[in-house]
């Protein structure tokens, strides 16, 4: 089939995204641990919406959560068959969003839709509705057009993306792995730039260090009956930033504009509610985003060492945990889909797209590290989670355009 007729297809959508946006923007998909109800709503509205498609198999993973106050978190997956059965392009996007906020800073209400010119306000309508929408229509002109790709097509809806994907992706992937193939690929529209440009094939591994240094408080006007755990974690604060970034000093071009692993000390925790005491606890964070050539043990190892030598130097004792460690696997830059995403974005907005890893962390990590090659994309103005979140109705088409040219042409 000639690829434009499809491409002519998608224009006429623009009322199906504002349909969509508008009943999706309705159910506020908030997690239960964040004090809303969870994706069970806006589910079902998918559900509704996708069983009236021609899709030749549709079905729902619940995967249990006590929070929720139907005790399980919704996953959907729905698959369009092509003339090659045992390939699977899967578009991935999450159904749960952000809570709002800060009421006071938005123009709208931000669970109902407000469409002003090209733009569709509401929480969760870019974040990560416009891919979801985007991944939606790319299928809805194949079936109206009564046109199958070469391999099958897929959409996979998750839940819990937002909190960690324990009820979404990761959940998926360890309980129900065989649903997937071995030469399955997956486009993941949840990430990007104004541009339109990255195409996102790596990311940083992912370390986040809280660490402890524990002395012993005294009276300020007696520092030597005491252990000054606030100086001592200080000077460990310094000699982390300067040793960390000379020993992890190798550049990424892959990466830029940040070629190189970072390791930024970010939060601390109070330690005395009173000028005159000297504490005996301090605690501050660490957000390491390493490049893959590294393992994030090596780094631990070297924060250790670094640790040891200020407990020695000033008597206190130092803890190092890590409650985010999560490392990740590169897309092969030269993976027949990666091309074609590359190709599909320069067809559709007639840009200059660039093949890159970036410092943040998505999903397409987890899948990775399962063994599958996955691309990130969208084009995005970029207003996630912030107040008047909005999604644009020309990017939602363009990006179902790309999708559906790299399913055309995947085989």
């Amino acid at each position: 089939m000639d690829t434009k007729t499809l491409l002519k297809k998608i224009d006429t959508y623009s009322q199906e995204v504002i349909k969509l946006q508008t009943n999706m923007i309705a159910c506020p998909a908030v997690s239960p641990s964040e004090g809303g109800t969870g994706e069970g709503e806006k589910a079902a509205y998918l559900l509704s919406v996708i069983k009236k498609m021609k899709f030749d198999e549709v079905f729902v993973i619940n995967i249990p959560d006590e929070k929720a106050p139907t005790g399980v978190r919704p996953n959907i997956m729905a698959k369009y068959y092509g003339e090659n059965k045992e390939k699977t392009l899967w578009v991935m996007a999450h159904m749960d969003v952000v809570p709002a906020g800060d009421l006071s800073l938005w123009n709208t209400d931000p669970f109902k839709a407000v469409v002003k010119g090209d733009k569709i306000y509401g929480r969760g309508s870019e974040d990560n509705q416009q891919g979801l929408v985007s991944g939606l229509l790319a299928v809805k002109a194949m079936m109206d057009c009564n046109v199958r790709p070469p391999c099958n097509y897929a959409l996979l809806l998750n839940a819990d993306e937002e909190m960690g994907s324990e009820y979404g992706l990761l959940a998926i992937l360890k309980k129900h792995s065989h649903l997937f193939g071995p030469e399955d690929v997956f486009l993941v529209p949840d990430g990007g730039n104004e541009e339109g440009t990255m195409v996102e094939v790596a990311e940083k591994n992912m370390l986040w260090a809280k660490i402890t240094v524990l002395g012993k408080p005294t009276h300020a006007s007696t520092p030597l009956a005491g252990v000054n755990a606030h100086r001592a974690a200080a000077h460990l604060v310094v000699a982390l930033d300067e040793k960390l970034h000379k020993k992890f000093h190798k550049k990424d071009k892959l990466f830029a504009p940040e070629l190189r692993s970072t390791f930024e000390p970010t939060k601390h925790e109070a330690n005395v509610p009173n000028v005159n005491t000297i504490p005996g606890r301090e605690v501050f964070y660490m957000d390491c985003r390493i490049l893959p050539r590294y393992s994030n043990e090596k780094v631990l190892e070297v924060m250790r060492k670094i640790a040891d030598k200020i407990e020695k130097k000033f008597g206190v004792t130092v803890t190092i945990e890590d409650p985010i460690n999560d490392g990740s696997k590169p897309t092969d830059p030269k993976h027949p889909v990666v091309q074609l995403m590359k190709e599909s974005v320069q067809t559709i907005y007639k840009n200059n797209p660039r093949i890159m890893g970036v410092g943040g962390g998505t999903v397409g990590a987890y899948l990775r590290n399962a063994g599958f090659p996955a691309v990130v994309y969208s084009k995005l103005d970029e207003t996630m989670h912030q107040p008047n979140e909005y999604s644009s109705i020309k990017n939602t088409l363009g990006d179902a355009k790309v999708f559906a040219l790299v399913a055309m042409r995947f085989n």
